[in-house]
């Protein structure tokens, strides 16, 4: 069995795994299982009111996620998607309260770190793609700078080793009309004015 395997494995029955996105390491379970999203919420200890953003297969996993896709949407995924941007769309009523914080709004990211993809490709279920660290710390580039707590209590860890250094996604809300910039990353406001 393949480590890919035994992390999708992990994953399914609702553990929690490290693994390798763009920049920084991620901690991914089980998008739509109540009980493995608390667990991130808990290892991370992140507030209950932000809301975790998730990694899909492709486009088409957005119409059983959100109620609708923005032509403002459509433009982000064709210039930037994979990898760089995340974007935050209405959230279907069914999605679990405690992935949206609440809010009825989703934040979606097509995965472009080959490890990251393989998992995903894998699973029937989305991807969480919170970064793997305390909230409110900075995220990490290798599995060595994450705490030992953190380490003990994640499942497994994918190492890829040292992630190239840079910001982590852009957050862009197509909620809104114009859409909102959340969170300048990857992605820069001037790339953003360009499309």
């Amino acid at each position: 069995m393949s480590v890919i395997s035994q992390a999708a494995d992990i994953i399914r029955s609702g553990g929690v795994v490290v693994f390798p996105t763009r920049n920084l390491y991620g901690l991914g379970a089980d998008a739509l299982n109540i009980k493995a999203v608390a667990r991130v919420f808990q290892i991370k200890r992140r507030p209950a009111h932000k809301p975790l953003s998730i990694l899909v297969k492709s486009r088409k996993d957005l119409a059983s996620l959100v109620t609708d896709v923005p032509a403002a949407a459509l433009n982000l995924m064709d210039t930037f998607w994979p990898g760089r941007i995340t974007i935050v769309f209405n959230a279907r009523p069914e999605l679990p309260s405690a992935l949206t914080a609440g809010t009825g709004k989703i934040g979606i990211r097509l995965p472009e770190h080959p490890v990251a993809v393989a998992l995903v490709n894998m699973l029937d279920h989305p991807l969480t793609a919170t970064s793997a660290n305390v909230s409110g710390l900075e995220g990490v580039h290798q599995l060595r700078d994450l705490s030992e707590d953190f380490i003990q209590k994640a499942s497994l860890l994918l190492d890829a080793g040292p992630l190239k250094k840079g910001k982590g996604s852009t957050v862009v809300d197509v909620t809104t009309h114009p859409m909102t910039l959340l969170r300048e990353g990857e992605v820069s406001i001037k790339e953003l004015h360009c499309i």
